[in-house]
C-alpha cells in the first residue's frame, strides 16, 4: 500500500495552524495588557502605548481571520484535488485555443496563469481591506486606490515578462539534467539570484518608488564620514518616496563588492529629526556588513537551496507521491509544488532556527553600533521607531521567539544598556 503523502500533508498543515494559532492567541493576550512592560514606562509615551495597542489588536483580529480562511483554501485544494483539476482544464484550453497540451512548457505557463488570476482573486479582498481600512485607520496608509491597482497591475506585468524564461529553465534543467540535476538546478538559481539582485534595485524598484539622492548636508556628511570610516564602498546615498504608499519606515544597503548603495525611507528622516538617530540606524546596518552578516545569510540560502534541490532529485520520479496527490502524471512544476508540501516541516524548523541566528545578528549590530559611540542615539532611534511605526510594545515570549527575526525592542534596549551598567 502506497504511503498517504497527501493526507500526511494535510495533517502537518492543520497541526502546524492549531500550533501557530495557539501561539496568535498567547500574543492576542499580550497585546490586550493595559499597561507598558517596566522597561518602557517613561520611555514610550502612554498617547503612542494606546494608539499602538489599538493598531497591534486590529492587525491582531484581522490576522486571525486571514489564517483561517487560508488553511480551509489551501487543505480544500489539496483534499478535493484541486491541483490535478486545474492542470487537466489548463491542457484542455490549450486545446481549445489551438496549441498542444503536450507541451510541458506551454501548458505549465497556462496552468501557472491560472493559478495566478485566481491567487489575486482571493487575496485582493484582505489586501484592500489590510490598507484601505487598518492602516488608514490608523494614520499609515498614504496610498490612493488607483497606486494601488497600478503597483498591482506593475507587478502581474513584471511576472508576465520575468516568470515564462525561467520556468522554462527550470523545465528544461529538469528534463535534460540527468545525475547532476541538483548542481544544475543550484548553479540556475544562483546565477538567477545574482541577476535580480542587481536589476531589482536599478530596474524594478524605481517602477514602484522615486529614488533620489540625498541631498547634501549634515546627515549626508555624517553618513558619509562613518563609510569611510568603515572602509564600507559607499558610491551612492538615496532617498525613496515611501510616504507615497505608507507612514511606515525603514533603511536598508544593497550591491555587490565595492559599488555599495544605501536607501533611506523619507519617512525615517522625517521621524527621527535627530541627526545622530538616522546616523546610529545606518551605523546598526552597517554593522551588519561590516560583521557579515548579509554573507552568511547569503551562503546559508544558497546551502538550503541546494539541499531542498537535492531532496527533489530522489522523489520527482516517485510515482507513488503524484499519484497520492492525483496527478496521473508527472509535470516539473507540479514535482516542486508537491515536494514542498511534502518537506513543510522541515521548512518550519529551518525557519525557526533562521530567525534564531538573524535575532543574534541584530543584538551584534546594535553592539557594533554602540561601539562606534552611538550607543544612545541608536537608543533614541529604535524607542522613536517604536513609536511612531506603532509597532507592539507587550510580546509574548513564545510567539516572539517562534516568529520575530527581529528582537523586540525591550530586548534590544535591555541589550544596549547592559554594557554601561557593567562600566558603571
Amino acid at each position: 500500500m502506497a504511503f498517504p503523502y497527501m493526507e500526511a500533508v494535510v495533517g502537518f498543515m492543520i497541526l502546524m495552524y492549531i500550533f501557530e494559532t495557539y501561539l496568535d492567541w498567547r500574543q492576542h493576550a499580550a497585546l490586550k495588557l493595559p499597561t507598558l512592560p517596566k522597561t518602557l514606562e517613561g520611555v514610550i509615551s502612554q498617547e503612542k502605548f494606546e494608539k499602538s495597542r489599538a493598531y497591534s489588536i486590529d492587525k491582531s483580529h484581522f490576522h486571525f481571520l486571514h489564517e483561517f480562511v487560508t488553511i480551509l483554501m489551501d487543505c480544500a485544494i489539496l483534499v478535493f484535488g484541486v491541483l490535478p483539476w486545474f492542470w487537466k482544464r489548463s491542457g484542455d484550453f490549450l486545446v481549445y485555443l489551438g496549441l498542444s497540451a503536450e507541451n510541458e512548457i506551454v501548458h505549465t505557463l497556462a496552468f501557472l496563469a491560472g493559478v495566478m488570476i485566481w491567487s489575486q482573486i482571493t487575496d485582493l479582498p484582505f489586501s484592500l481591506y489590510s490598507t484601505f481600512v487598518i492602516e488608514a485607520r490608523h494614520g499609515f496608509n498614504k496610498q490612493t486606490i488607483w497606486l494601488f491597482f497600478r503597483d498591482m497591475i506593475k507587478g502581474i506585468m513584471l511576472s508576465i515578462i520575468i516568470g515564462p524564461p525561467v520556468v522554462a529553465a527550470i523545465i528544461v534543467i529538469v528534463q535534460k539534467g540527468g545525475p547532476y540535476l541538483a548542481i544544475y538546478l543550484w548553479g540556475f538559481m544562483f546565477v538567477l539570484s545574482l541577476v535580480m539582485m542587481t536589476i531589482y534595485p536599478t530596474l524594478i524598484a524605481p517602477l514602484f518608488n522615486k529614488f533620489t539622492p540625498l541631498p547634501e548636508g549634515e546627515l549626508r556628511e555624517k553618513i558619509e564620514n562613518l563609510a569611510s570610516s568603515l572602509r564600507f564602498p559607499l558610491k551612492k546615498l538615496f532617498v525613496v518616496d515611501g510616504s507615497t504608499r505608507s507612514s511606515h519606515s525603514n533603511a536598508y544597503m544593497y550591491g555587490f563588492f565595492k559599488n555599495k548603495r544605501i536607501v533611506l525611507y523619507d519617512t525615517l528622516i522625517q521621524q527621527c529629526k535627530n541627526v545622530e538617530e538616522v546616523v546610529a540606524v545606518i551605523a546598526h546596518e552597517l554593522g551588519h556588513w561590516k560583521l557579515n552578516h548579509t554573507m552568511y545569510s547569503f551562503i546559508a540560502v544558497q546551502i538550503l537551496t541546494f539541499l531542498q534541490f537535492g531532496g527533489y532529485t530522489l522523489v520527482r520520479n516517485s510515482k507513488d507521491l503524484f499519484h497520492s496527490f492525483g496527478f496521473d502524471t508527472q509535470p516539473v512544476l507540479i514535482g516542486l509544488i508537491i515536494f514542498q508540501h511534502t518537506v513543510t516541516p522541515l521548512q518550519h524548523l529551518v525557519s525557526f532556527g533562521l530567525n534564531l541566528v538573524s535575532r543574534s545578528f541584530e543584538f551584534q549590530a546594535d553592539a557594533f553600533a554602540k561601539k562606534l559611540g552611538y550607543g544612545a542615539p541608536l537608543r533614541a532611534g529604535l524607542v522613536k521607531l517604536q513609536e511612531e511605526n506603532l509597532s507592539a510594545m507587550n510580546t509574548d515570549p513564545w510567539y516572539s521567539t517562534y516568529h520575530y527575526s527581529h528582537p523586540p525592542l525591550v530586548e534590544r534596549l535591555a541589550a544596549i544598556d547592559e554594557p554601561d551598567k557593567k562600566e558603571d
